[in-house]
């Protein structure tokens, strides 16, 4: 009978380094959007967001259910099931006042950034740079306590906070996600001069 080494969190997440690049695009192109239509009606902003939740939720549990063991299993789980939560009652209740929504964008984002925060120190033996998903989770969890300070901004300031965010968040998952293809490919290349 032969024995299936479990896989750690960072071999998969290197070597699906492209998942964490798309999240960082699509983090990007929402931001864009909430800076470039930042007069769009409620509804469209709810649906817009409720979109991103769903599919970073999709692709964070897809990440979850392919790593076969380690500690970062739980966390991304927990983030996938949240996001894919928030998504689903965004889309259910598009109608929700814009204090409603606030705060519910704010809790998600407190959540989410800690657990990223949870990640990355989890991860901090297995990997270089974490410091970016930690500081992808810093700012996250920033975001959403300014949103909770600040209940009385009008949906035009919400909209170019939540543009900011999504910005700087997406850009730092990019920059993660090709620190972790250099990983894998460094860790081939030992690996090749080893077998040699």
């Amino acid at each position: 009978m032969s024995y299936v080494q479990p896989q750690s969190i960072l071999s998969v997440v290197s070597g699906n380094w492209w998942v964490l690049a798309l999240r960082g695009v699509l983090a990007v192109l929402f931001g864009l959007l909430a800076l470039i239509a930042p007069v769009a009606t409620l509804t469209v902003l709810v649906l817009f967001w409720g979109a991103f939740a769903l599919v970073d939720g999709i692709f964070a549990l897809v990440s979850a259910f392919r790593v076969t063991g380690g500690k970062g299993r739980l966390w991304l789980i927990l983030e996938g099931a949240l996001g894919i939560l928030a998504g689903i009652v965004t889309f259910l209740y598009p109608g929700l006042t814009a204090l409603v929504l606030l705060y519910i964008i704010a809790f998600w984002a407190i959540f989410i950034g800690i657990l990223r925060i949870v990640t990355a120190v989890s991860l901090r033996r297995e990997m270089e740079n974490e410091w970016l998903m930690i500081l992808g989770g810093i700012l996250t969890v920033i975001f959403g306590i300014l949103l909770i300070a600040l209940p009385g901004v009008g949906l035009l300031s919400l909209t170019w906070l939540i543009g900011i965010w999504a910005l700087i968040f997406g850009i730092a998952l990019i920059v993660l996600a090709f620190r972790v293809r250099n990983l894998q490919h460094r860790a081939h290349g030992g690996h090749e001069r080893r077998v040699r």
